[in-house]
């Protein structure tokens, strides 16, 4: 399964049904992705969990008073399917108010951050 895909959803569906936190598989990808979506401000806040084989991580779900800071997200790169970006190629997603996260030799970065370090990389997918 994709745990990408399956983060990204449950954010998503847990803003819709109005929950305060959802906890998630740990994997080094998905806590930076974490991070990521932490530092923009889709999330409130983020802790890993447990020990050895059994690690999760928290995540608090973010709010602009009764909605859901997340609206939509669309994976882009899927394991079937690889999507790549020169840095040159990179364009604003919905003229700014979404974001792109992108894996790059640099690490996790968004869109913006990513052209500003003049890297290209694997699209992940794009939140708004």
């Amino acid at each position: 399964m994709d745990s990408i895909a399956n983060f990204i959803t449950m954010l998503k569906n847990a803003g819709e049904a109005r929950k305060e936190s959802i906890t998630v598989p740990f994997s080094k990808m998905t806590f930076s992705i974490a991070e990521a979506l932490a530092k923009h401000g889709y999330i409130k806040s983020f802790e890993k969990r447990g020990k050895k084989v059994a690690k999760f991580i928290d995540v608090e779900v973010a709010y602009v008073g009764n909605e859901p800071k997340i609206k939509g997200a669309e994976r882009i790169s899927k394991l079937s399917r690889r999507m790549y970006e020169k840095v040159k190629d990179i364009k604003p997603f919905r003229h700014g108010f979404g974001v792109a996260i992108l894996t790059t030799p640099k690490g996790i970065l968004t869109d913006k951050e990513a052209k500003k370090a003049n890297v290209g990389g694997e699209i992940l997918f794009k939140i708004w």
